[in-house]
């Protein structure tokens, strides 16, 4: 009886395990994820739902991931990796890591969101905006330009957060557009000028209580608080630069997939489900009010369209940002 009862409980343990696998042999991939991680958890499953193909994030920042992917190299797990800004991608790129994505993928996409090379794709974007007290800045005092806060007129006045991939991504921009030498004097100039936060929504919370009369984040962090509550961006609003400036600049996130997949074609699969209608829709309709950026969908009121926006030409693959960490 002993060894009956034994057999028996092997044979379930063997039943309950087999059970247990074959919910594994389905496709799968593995997904480096940079951007938002709320984001994927609402765009992933629509995906699974549509192809069948399951989605592991495995979410990090920017340059965390960059790193880990530039170290891993052709051993890492990794099919697609996803990032808020575009210095990242660029840096995955120049390492050689990334496929090149076949042109229906990327084909949605206006060129200058994408590089020429075809090795990524850029696939939602966030653009660089000035929030301002009302009660302490009028609008017709605003600065015409960016780099005009590096002015001793704005000591005092102005926050920011340095801290992560966002505003690296922006003085990305500024050093394509202005070179080195100018890049320094302005990150002196806003440093000497500027108070320091950690993190976009907390410069949105200085600037609303009045603790600084203006602040550089992206343009979502303001529209989201509205379309929530208004806590925290009431008392201000929004100043979105034009004329190429550099404080007009869009900040690209990625989509790559990685030379080393083994799982290429369902992972080339997730990143043209990224710039399809469908998956541009879904990231409109998503909370995130970043910019899709196939032409064919758009965000809706209040957001300011895509279209009135003016920002620089700027190359996605030439965004340097380890040259930008040193100067920071």
């Amino acid at each position: 009886m002993k060894r009956s009862a034994a057999l028996l409980t092997v044979l379930l343990l063997t039943s309950v395990a087999g059970a247990g696998c074959s919910g594994d042999d389905g496709p799968s991939i593995v997904v480096y994820n940079a951007q938002h991680e709320q984001l994927l958890e609402e765009i992933a499953p629509l995906f699974t739902e549509e192809t069948g193909i399951e989605v592991e994030l495995r979410n990090g920042s920017d340059p965390e991931l960059a790193a880990q992917l530039i170290q891993e190299g052709d051993a890492s797990p990794a099919d697609v990796f996803l990032t808020e800004n575009s210095p990242a991608m660029a840096a995955v790129e120049e390492a050689g890591l990334f496929a090149e994505l076949d042109p229906a993928t990327t084909e949605a996409i206006p060129a200058q969101y994408r590089p020429t090379s075809g090795l990524w794709t850029g696939f939602v974007a966030r653009s660089t905006v000035l929030v301002y007290n009302t009660d302490l800045v009028d609008e017709a005092d605003l600065p015409t330009s960016l780099l005009d806060l590096a002015d001793p007129a704005y000591a005092g006045r102005i926050s920011f957060s340095p801290t992560g991939a966002d505003f690296q991504a922006i003085v990305a921009a500024v050093l394509a557009l202005e070179g080195e030498d100018a890049t320094r004097d302005w990150l002196e100039g806003i440093a000497a000028n500027g108070t320091v936060y950690d993190g976009n929504n907390v410069v949105l919370e200085s600037v609303n209580a009045g603790e600084s009369d203006m602040g550089v984040i992206y343009h979502y962090y303001w529209y989201r608080d509205q379309a929530e509550s208004g806590d925290v961006s009431d008392n201000t609003e929004l100043h979105f630069f034009g004329n190429q400036d550099p404080g007009a600049f869009l900040s690209v996130s990625g989509a790559g997939v990685l030379a080393s997949s083994d799982s290429a074609s369902d992972a080339e699969k997730f990143v043209a489900f990224l710039t399809s209608v469908e998956g541009q829709q879904a990231l409109a309709d998503s909370y995130a009010l970043e910019y899709p950026l196939n032409p064919e969908v758009q965000l809706a009121p209040p957001v300011k369209p895509f279209a009135e926006l003016q920002p620089p030409a700027v190359n996605v693959s030439d965004l340097d940002g380890a040259t930008v960490v040193d100067l920071m």
